[in-house]
């Protein structure tokens, strides 16, 4: 008996975009708007384009699945543009910076500093000067920087408001990126937070709480669950070393979405569940604590596509490549070139879609490298010049992880719908 093969796994259906009279339509404030139209709206290619419908969806998805107690905060390097932060600061609860510049953004976009936090290894002193002035609350990254902030508390006359980013001894299973657990240049051994909450202490820092980030990009909820679990033991244990009760208990996020074949969209009922177990027990164990989750790509991810345009279409030696006038130099990660090991395709469209046969595509940008790939031996749609080729889960890492200087080729544009 012959076995059939197994059929090879699919990308996960788009099904945020709907494709109508052969072009795609993406959501926008004041109705749908098609590619095409969006297209010659922005005036050239290429672009991205964000879906303020699908930012507002997402967000409200998650207020249903989680509990009402828990906060949410953008972690805004997933997506910079300030349009879109200012958007997302109207819909969550907080932000969370990882600059000085990122600061800047998120107050003129209207951030409520007392609902700011700011987070990265090697903070320069200015920044951390810059923070106690803004009133924002600080994670605190090394012990280089509490007497940074003791003396930018002396000296502007205002407490640092203090959390200890705790780098723990457990990483989060199935995480794109380990952020946490072993040897790692974020947030302090544990061993190390007993010393730190004394001195803040005998500083005068205003202490609030804990910051635990195990990795990201995880869409095992058993993982994400165990990991938020082990956060709350551990920040248990640490509590006991405070002077003051902790307010402020940032979980992480981890929250992944679904990128190439075989991958399937997280399931959100076990996370509820798992921190409404944990909200019930902070209420007797940390009364005074506000729990956070912080989420950047899984808020933006699937609302944004990249577009681009087919400037020729070559063949050699039996190979069909489309080559387009934007690449790697404004998607490096669909390029594979942004933390993958082994390079997968992105989900890949091209519009108009004229039939459904299909041809197996290169889809190249325009520089000078054979790492300005974006689509690898792709069945897609006939492609032609003047075609649109869309890259979609473009609206987290996008144009500002993007090399956009490199050869001089034009920058990206961006959009929000």
């Amino acid at each position: 008996m012959t076995i059939p093969p197994a059929p090879k796994p699919v990308h996960a259906p788009m099904d945020q975009f709907e494709v109508a009279q052969g072009d795609l339509v993406i959501a926008g404030q004041h109705g749908p708007v098609a590619l095409h139209t969006l297209a010659a709206r922005v005036g050239s290619t290429p672009f991205y384009a964000y879906s303020r419908p699908l930012l507002r969806q997402r967000v409200a998805e998650l207020r249903a699945a989680l509990p009402r107690a828990v906060k949410l905060h953008y972690a805004m390097k997933a997506n910079p543009m300030p349009a879109v932060v200012q958007f997302m600061a109207g819909l969550v609860d907080g932000i969370d910076v990882a600059s000085a510049g990122e600061l800047k953004v998120a107050l003129d976009a209207g951030a409520d500093p007392a609902e700011i936090s700011f987070a990265g290894p090697g903070k320069r002193d200015p920044e951390l000067r810059q923070s106690v002035a803004s009133g924002v609350l600080v994670n605190v990254e090394s012990m280089r920087e509490l007497p940074v902030l003791a003396r930018a508390s002396q000296e502007l006359g205002l407490p640092a408001r203090v959390a200890i980013r705790v780098n723990p001894d457990f990483e989060l299973k199935g995480s794109g990126m380990k952020m946490g657990g072993g040897p790692k240049q974020f947030g302090l051994d544990t061993e190390l937070v007993p010393e730190a909450l004394a001195f803040a202490a005998r500083e005068g820092l205003a202490f609030e709480g804990f910051h635990l980030f195990a990795g990201s990009q995880n869409l095992r909820a058993e993982s994400i669950c165990e990991a938020q679990q082990k956060s709350y033991e551990l920040a248990l244990r640490l509590a006991e070393h405070a002077r003051t009760p902790v307010k402020f208990l940032n979980l992480g996020g981890g929250f992944g979405i679904p990128y190439f074949p075989g991958e399937t969209r997280l399931d959100l009922a076990p996370i509820g569940a798992n921190l409404q177990a944990i909200v019930e027990r902070a209420a007797g164990e940390m009364p005074q604590a506000g729990i956070v989750i912080e989420l950047g790509r899984y808020f933006v991810g699937e609302a944004g596509i990249y577009v681009t345009r087919v400037v020729d279409r070559k063949v050699s030696r039996g190979q069909v490549y489309l080559v387009c006038d934007g690449g790697l130099n404004h998607q490096l990660a669909a390029s594979g070139n942004f933390g993958q090991v082994v390079r997968k395709n992105y989900p890949v469209g091209i519009f108009p879609l004229r039939s459904e046969a299909r041809e197996s595509s290169m889809v190249v940008g325009p520089l000078c490298t054979p790492l300005d790939l974006l689509a690898d031996r792709m069945a897609l749609p006939q492609g032609e010049i003047g075609d649109l080729v869309v890259v979609f889960q473009s609206g987290a890492y996008g144009a500002s992880s993007s090399p956009q200087a490199f050869l001089g080729h034009p920058a990206v544009t961006e959009v929000l719908v």
